[in-house]
């Protein structure tokens, strides 16, 4: 079995285990093998350590980036059989919702299908992934999945209403995305609203060496009184 290399160098375990025979005529699998505890899996060649080790990449980066770390942590593996060993990993059970969570939408297929991540800020993982963005799929999991103190969204009125519907005591917020996005809208609203109000630059602007000279050549700036 390959397991998790050691300085730079791929080891492989040469396990010797016990298969045991079953006496029952109607079972469909005659031979067992022994399996060690933490160590070995059934039909698997690579050890539970170095089987964890991909998946907790592949989780951070997925696909061809995960596949280059891997190579070079020598556990090389390709990117599809890295997103498989995510696609294996059991869905978490969601009990209640995130004291602080956050929904956003993605595109399933751009212009087209979208569907909503809902996260949990504390920890930075998955609480769950919703089919749609409408407000009445997202009410009916914060009704389902309650607790939700905080809700971080993007300015789509769907979210806003739904988490008025269903947890109408959580405060709503907007991430640092959408505030800087709307903060340049707000100013670029507002130099195009007094835009007559700014003169046109009248004549050729003076050279730098000519502006430096004439304030090496003035007066010092009289002192303001304290």
């Amino acid at each position: 079995m390959a397991d998790l290399a050691v300085a730079g160098r791929k080891i492989v375990i040469d396990l010797a285990v016990r298969r045991f025979l079953c006496p029952v005529a109607e079972c469909g699998r005659r031979t067992f093998v022994e399996q060690v505890d933490g160590l070995t899996e059934r039909f698997a060649r690579r050890t539970s350590s170095l089987r964890r080790a991909p998946e907790k990449i592949a989780l951070a980066l997925a696909g061809r980036p995960a596949a280059r770390l891997a190579a070079h942590l020598s556990v090389p593996t390709g990117a599809n059989s890295l997103l498989r060993l995510v696609r294996r990993l059991p869905d978490k059970h969601v009990g209640a919702a995130p004291r602080v969570l956050v929904v956003d939408d993605f595109a399933l297929k751009k212009g087209h299908a979208y569907g909503t991540i809902i996260l949990d800020v504390e920890t930075g993982e998955r609480a769950d992934v919703l089919p749609d963005r409408t407000a009445d799929t997202l009410a009916a999991w914060l009704r389902a999945h309650p607790a939700a103190e905080i809700v971080c969204r993007d300015r789509a009125s769907a979210y806003a209403e739904a988490v008025r519907t269903a947890c109408p005591d959580a405060i709503q917020v907007a991430d640092r995305f959408h505030l800087w996005k709307n903060l340049i809208e707000a100013v670029e609203k507002c130099v195009a609203a007094h835009r007559s109000c700014l003169a046109e630059p009248t004549g050729e602007p003076a050279p730098p060496s000519a502006v430096a000279a004439s304030s090496r050549a003035g007066s010092p700036a009289p002192r303001t009184p304290g």
